[in-house]
């Protein structure tokens, strides 16, 4: 198609340029008069504005008075005329005579212009002819403080200065119209495309035939169209929706709500003009599926346009699709969304969420009650618990979630639950053996609109768990034999996984109660500490977390707090082997570091028996925390392998963790633990816990010690069975993922009064004067009744450490739960219990001692050994 200039575009274009020309000449036209009229007035007000400012700056009057004007004002003039933008400014005497000038020749000459005006103290502006051309200039007078003229200032342009920013703003103007004109170009150009893009570059007699057809095509298509206005008036309709919608042949140009051939959903939809997306409507006997748009989004007039489909025997085809369909997502679902947990009851719950409202209106499980402890069911439906319940509504009245059911043989539960087969009661109104069950309440139900019944057992592995029930009300129709095929589906489904966690609850029950036979059932009588302690089993499976409370000699205490790594009943298991362990190696006495090397061997051995036998669960490592306080120092003395320290809360409220120092966790060998000593007040709180109590994967190790700290700061006085509620409760979510054993312990002192020392000398006639001290001391403390056995004890364990050890030799009673008796020297030899022959002279010394008292032995110092022994207390 050729460009035709006579289009609407180019007349379009041609008065574009035209006005844009216009508008450019009449702008300059406009701008020289305005420079003209405006010239004089601004070189005028200029100037006087630079010659008023000059003449009153300071220091003018001070270089006029000077020998040398010219000197002092010459530069002033030049820079303040730079500054100002002009292009001269002079100061003269009162006859005339330059004192400054731009060109330097012409100081010392005589100004150009009047001056009688300015001497008379006016302001006089003129045009002259000067030294540098066609020139505007004003005079204004400098007058001393008494108000006399003593000399003068003028300031001016030149001409061709002012003018001349007429003619830069000229080019402005003129790049402006090219713009413009440029700019109309473009736009004549983008509308010409479009007009040629919207007719396809057809000519009218082409458009004419393409109506044509469009119309005839509109007018034969199986597929009903509509044009509505914003108004709601029917604008078109073709013949397939004359048809379809039984539309008057004068349709066209009523309003919808006038045609009563139309139903009312489908004249609301066309009143509404709103979008619809294959809706489906009812028109007489069809179905049809309509598609609503507006009119208006390409920029066209506003309405709407409607597409009419005949669905009606699609309809009926894609309907039985669509049940297959959604039984199959049914069973994906089910697939996805049952089992996700190894709890019995949540999964039966998770079932019975799946079925509603998608396939029954009301759905309840009941599962032998065996089932829930994890053991085998029994072999009938008798004790059947019901364990979930879900429906549509909450009001129904059915049997309560958590009750204890027993089947009559003649229920369909009974039936199915004896068969292993699905049972289907499509009218539960005459079903007599259902209603024998519980007639008031099976009359409850049928009144209730419950009308039919699909009992499903829930079947694994050749066992009956129980029965899974579909209730469906007057909102369905009731159960055929296809959707007992799909109730049996669902349910296989679920009866695999309920089976699973109803082994791993039987594991689970099992590890537990290994678990915690292994852990202390209670604690061991002792007055150095008030323990208070928790163990939580993870309900993901048990692990290996232990802690314990040993009683040491003299008084002291022992605290532990391990955890082996790995879960189930290996992991429970080896913790009990490490939780003897360091039992035995405490009755050694050993330092914190020493029992942590001695139990690190340990773990090094049974790892490698656990590769030996090429056992899947070999346990990698563990750790744990050795604390040793002494409640006659006050003392603490505690080592760590690879666990968290601990934390000590102070008797005013402050919470610290001290600086342990790190040590490897067990079982990785090769490397020395290190001990550390506090010294702790009275009534301070020492909390041990092993790492699920603060390790989470919602948050950092740093925020779980800070909530830890935050749940033990500012309350001292508090009990630590109370302060072990509350830590669990800040730090602990409701399912734990990993075992939580927690130990808090509150100090307590021996007070000074209750201990008594001495230092022996190494002389066999020193043990009658330490007797004798020992006695006093006895009475001093009311217990006169024990000191003749404390003095046989004395005597025996002195006179060996006299005669056998080495110095220094001392001995300490201590007055606490029992009466404490201690003999230290600087010997590692140790005596050993023997049973004497009737000729031996010597050897039954420590035989007496054991006899005497409740407990004795002997502990290593870095100095040497201290024998010890124990008496029980009388009763009072």
């Amino acid at each position: 198609m050729r460009k035709n200039t006579r289009s609407v575009a180019g007349q379009m274009f041609l008065m574009q340029v035209t006005l844009v020309v216009l508008l450019v000449a009449f702008a300059v036209f406009a701008l020289v008069l305005q420079s003209q009229r405006h010239t004089n007035a601004e070189a005028k007000r200029r100037s006087i504005a630079v010659a008023q400012t000059f003449a009153h700056s300071p220091g003018v009057l001070t270089a006029l008075r000077g020998p040398d004007p010219s000197k002092v004002l010459q530069p002033l003039t030049e820079a303040g005329r730079t500054a100002a933008g002009v292009d001269f400014v002079v100061v003269m005497d009162t006859k005339g005579i330059r004192y400054t000038h731009p060109l330097p020749d012409r100081i010392g000459k005589r100004f150009v212009g009047k001056i009688e005006p300015s001497l008379a103290g006016k302001v006089y502006t003129e045009s002259v002819h000067g030294p540098l051309g066609e020139e505007v200039q004003a005079t204004v007078p400098i007058r001393n403080t008494r108000s006399q003229v003593v000399a003068l200032v003028s300031a001016g342009l030149k001409v061709k200065n002012v003018t001349g920013l007429v003619e830069r703003q000229i080019p402005i103007i003129l790049t402006a119209g090219a713009v413009a004109l440029a700019a109309a170009t473009a736009a004549t150009v983008l509308v010409s495309r479009r007009l040629r893009r919207q007719t396809h570059c057809l000519a009218p007699n082409e458009m004419t035939r393409m109506y044509e057809h469009h119309d005839a095509v509109l007018h034969s298509v199986r597929e009903g169209v509509l044009i509505v206005n914003d108004e709601g008036r029917l604008l078109l309709a073709n013949d397939e929706a004359r048809r379809l919608l039984e539309l008057p042949p004068d349709a066209e140009g009523q309003h919808v709500s006038r045609m009563p051939a139309l139903e009312p959903e489908m004249m609301s939809l066309l009143r509404s003009g709103r979008e619809a997306n294959d809706e489906v409507h009812v028109a007489g006997p069809r179905l049809l599926v309509v598609n609503q748009r507006p009119t208006d989004c390409g920029g066209g007039p506003k309405g709407t346009v409607v597409t009419l489909r005949d669905s009606t025997e699609l309809r009926a085809a894609s309907g039985r699709a669509a049940i297959t369909g959604e039984r199959l997502k049914l069973l994906y679902d089910a697939g996805l969304g049952i089992g996700t947990t190894l709890d019995v009851i949540q999964t039966a719950d998770e079932l019975a969420r799946i079925a509603v409202p998608r396939f029954a209106d009301f759905v309840t499980v009941d599962l032998a009650d065996a089932v829930l402890h994890g053991e085998e069911p029994a072999s009938t439906a008798k004790g059947m618990r019901r364990v979930a319940v879900c429906g549509i509504r909450d009001d129904q009245p059915l049997y309560e979630k958590g009750r204890l059911i027993d089947f009559v043989p003649s229920t369909p539960q009974a039936r199915g639950y004896g068969t292993g087969r699905s049972e289907l009661v499509t009218d539960l109104s005459t079903a007599t053996g259902w209603h024998l069950q519980d007639p008031e309440r099976t009359g409850l139900i049928v009144d209730y609109g419950i009308h039919s019944l699909i009992a499903a057992p829930i079947q694994a592995r050749g066992v009956v768990l129980g029965m899974v029930n579909f209730w469906r009300s007057e909102e369905h129709d009731p159960f055929d034999q296809e959707e007992l095929s799909l109730a049996e589906e669902l349910v296989a489904r679920a009866a695999v996984s309920i089976d699973n966690a109803r082994r791993y609850t039987r594991e689970h029950a099992l590890a537990v109660t290994l678990q915690r036979s292994l852990l202390p059932r209670g604690l061991p009588e002792q007055s150095a500490l008030d323990v208070g302690y928790r163990y939580l089993p993870a309900q993901s499976g048990v692990s290996g977390d232990w802690f314990d409370v040993i009683p040491l000699p003299g008084s002291r205490v022992a605290l532990v707090v391990g955890d082996v790594v790995g879960h189930g009943l290996h992991a429970a298991a080896t913790m009990g082997r490490l939780r003897t362990a360091v039992h035995n190696f405490s009755t050694l006495d050993l330092p914190p570091d020493e029992l942590l090397s001695h139990l690190d061997d340990l773990v090094g051995r049974i790892d490698q028996d656990e590769a030996c036998t090429e056992s899947p669960a070999a346990v990698v490592g563990a750790s744990c925390l050795y604390a040793i306080y002494d409640p006659t120092t006050r003392r603490c003395t505690m080592a760590r392998a690879g666990h968290p320290a601990p934390a000590l809360v102070h008797p005013d409220g402050d919470v610290t963790f001290p600086d342990l120092p790190p040590g490897p966790p067990l079982g990785l060998g090769g490397m020395p633990f290190q001990a550390a000593e506090l010294d702790i007040a009275e009534g301070s709180q020492l909390v041990l816990y092993t790492d699920g109590l603060i390790e989470d994967r919602t948050r950092d190790l740093d925020e779980g010690m800070e909530l830890l700290r935050k749940a033990l700061a500012g309350h001292p006085e508090r009990a630590p069975e109370e302060s072990c509620k509350a830590v669990l409760g800040a730090l602990l979510p409701e399912r734990p993922t990993d075992d939580v054993a927690l130990l808090i312990a509150r100090t307590h002192a021996v007070q000074p009064d209750r201990i008594a020392e001495w230092d022996v000398p190494p002389d066999p006639a020193a043990v009658a004067g330490v007797r004798a001290a020992a006695s006093d001391k006895l009475d001093e403390w009311g217990l006169p009744e024990l000191g003749f056995t404390m003095e046989l004890v004395l005597s025996e364990l002195v006179t060996n450490a006299v005669r056998y050890g080495c110095e220094p030799i001392h001995m300490r009673l201590i007055y606490d739960r029992t009466l404490i008796c201690e003999v230290a020297d600087g010997s590692s030899t140790s005596p050993h219990l023997r049973y004497a022959a009737t000729t031996d002279e010597g050897g039954r010394g420590l035989f007496l001692v054991s006899q005497l008292t409740e407990r004795w032995g002997t502990r290593y110092t870095p100095q040497g050994k201290v024998i010890w022994a124990e008496q029980a207390l009388p009763k009072r």
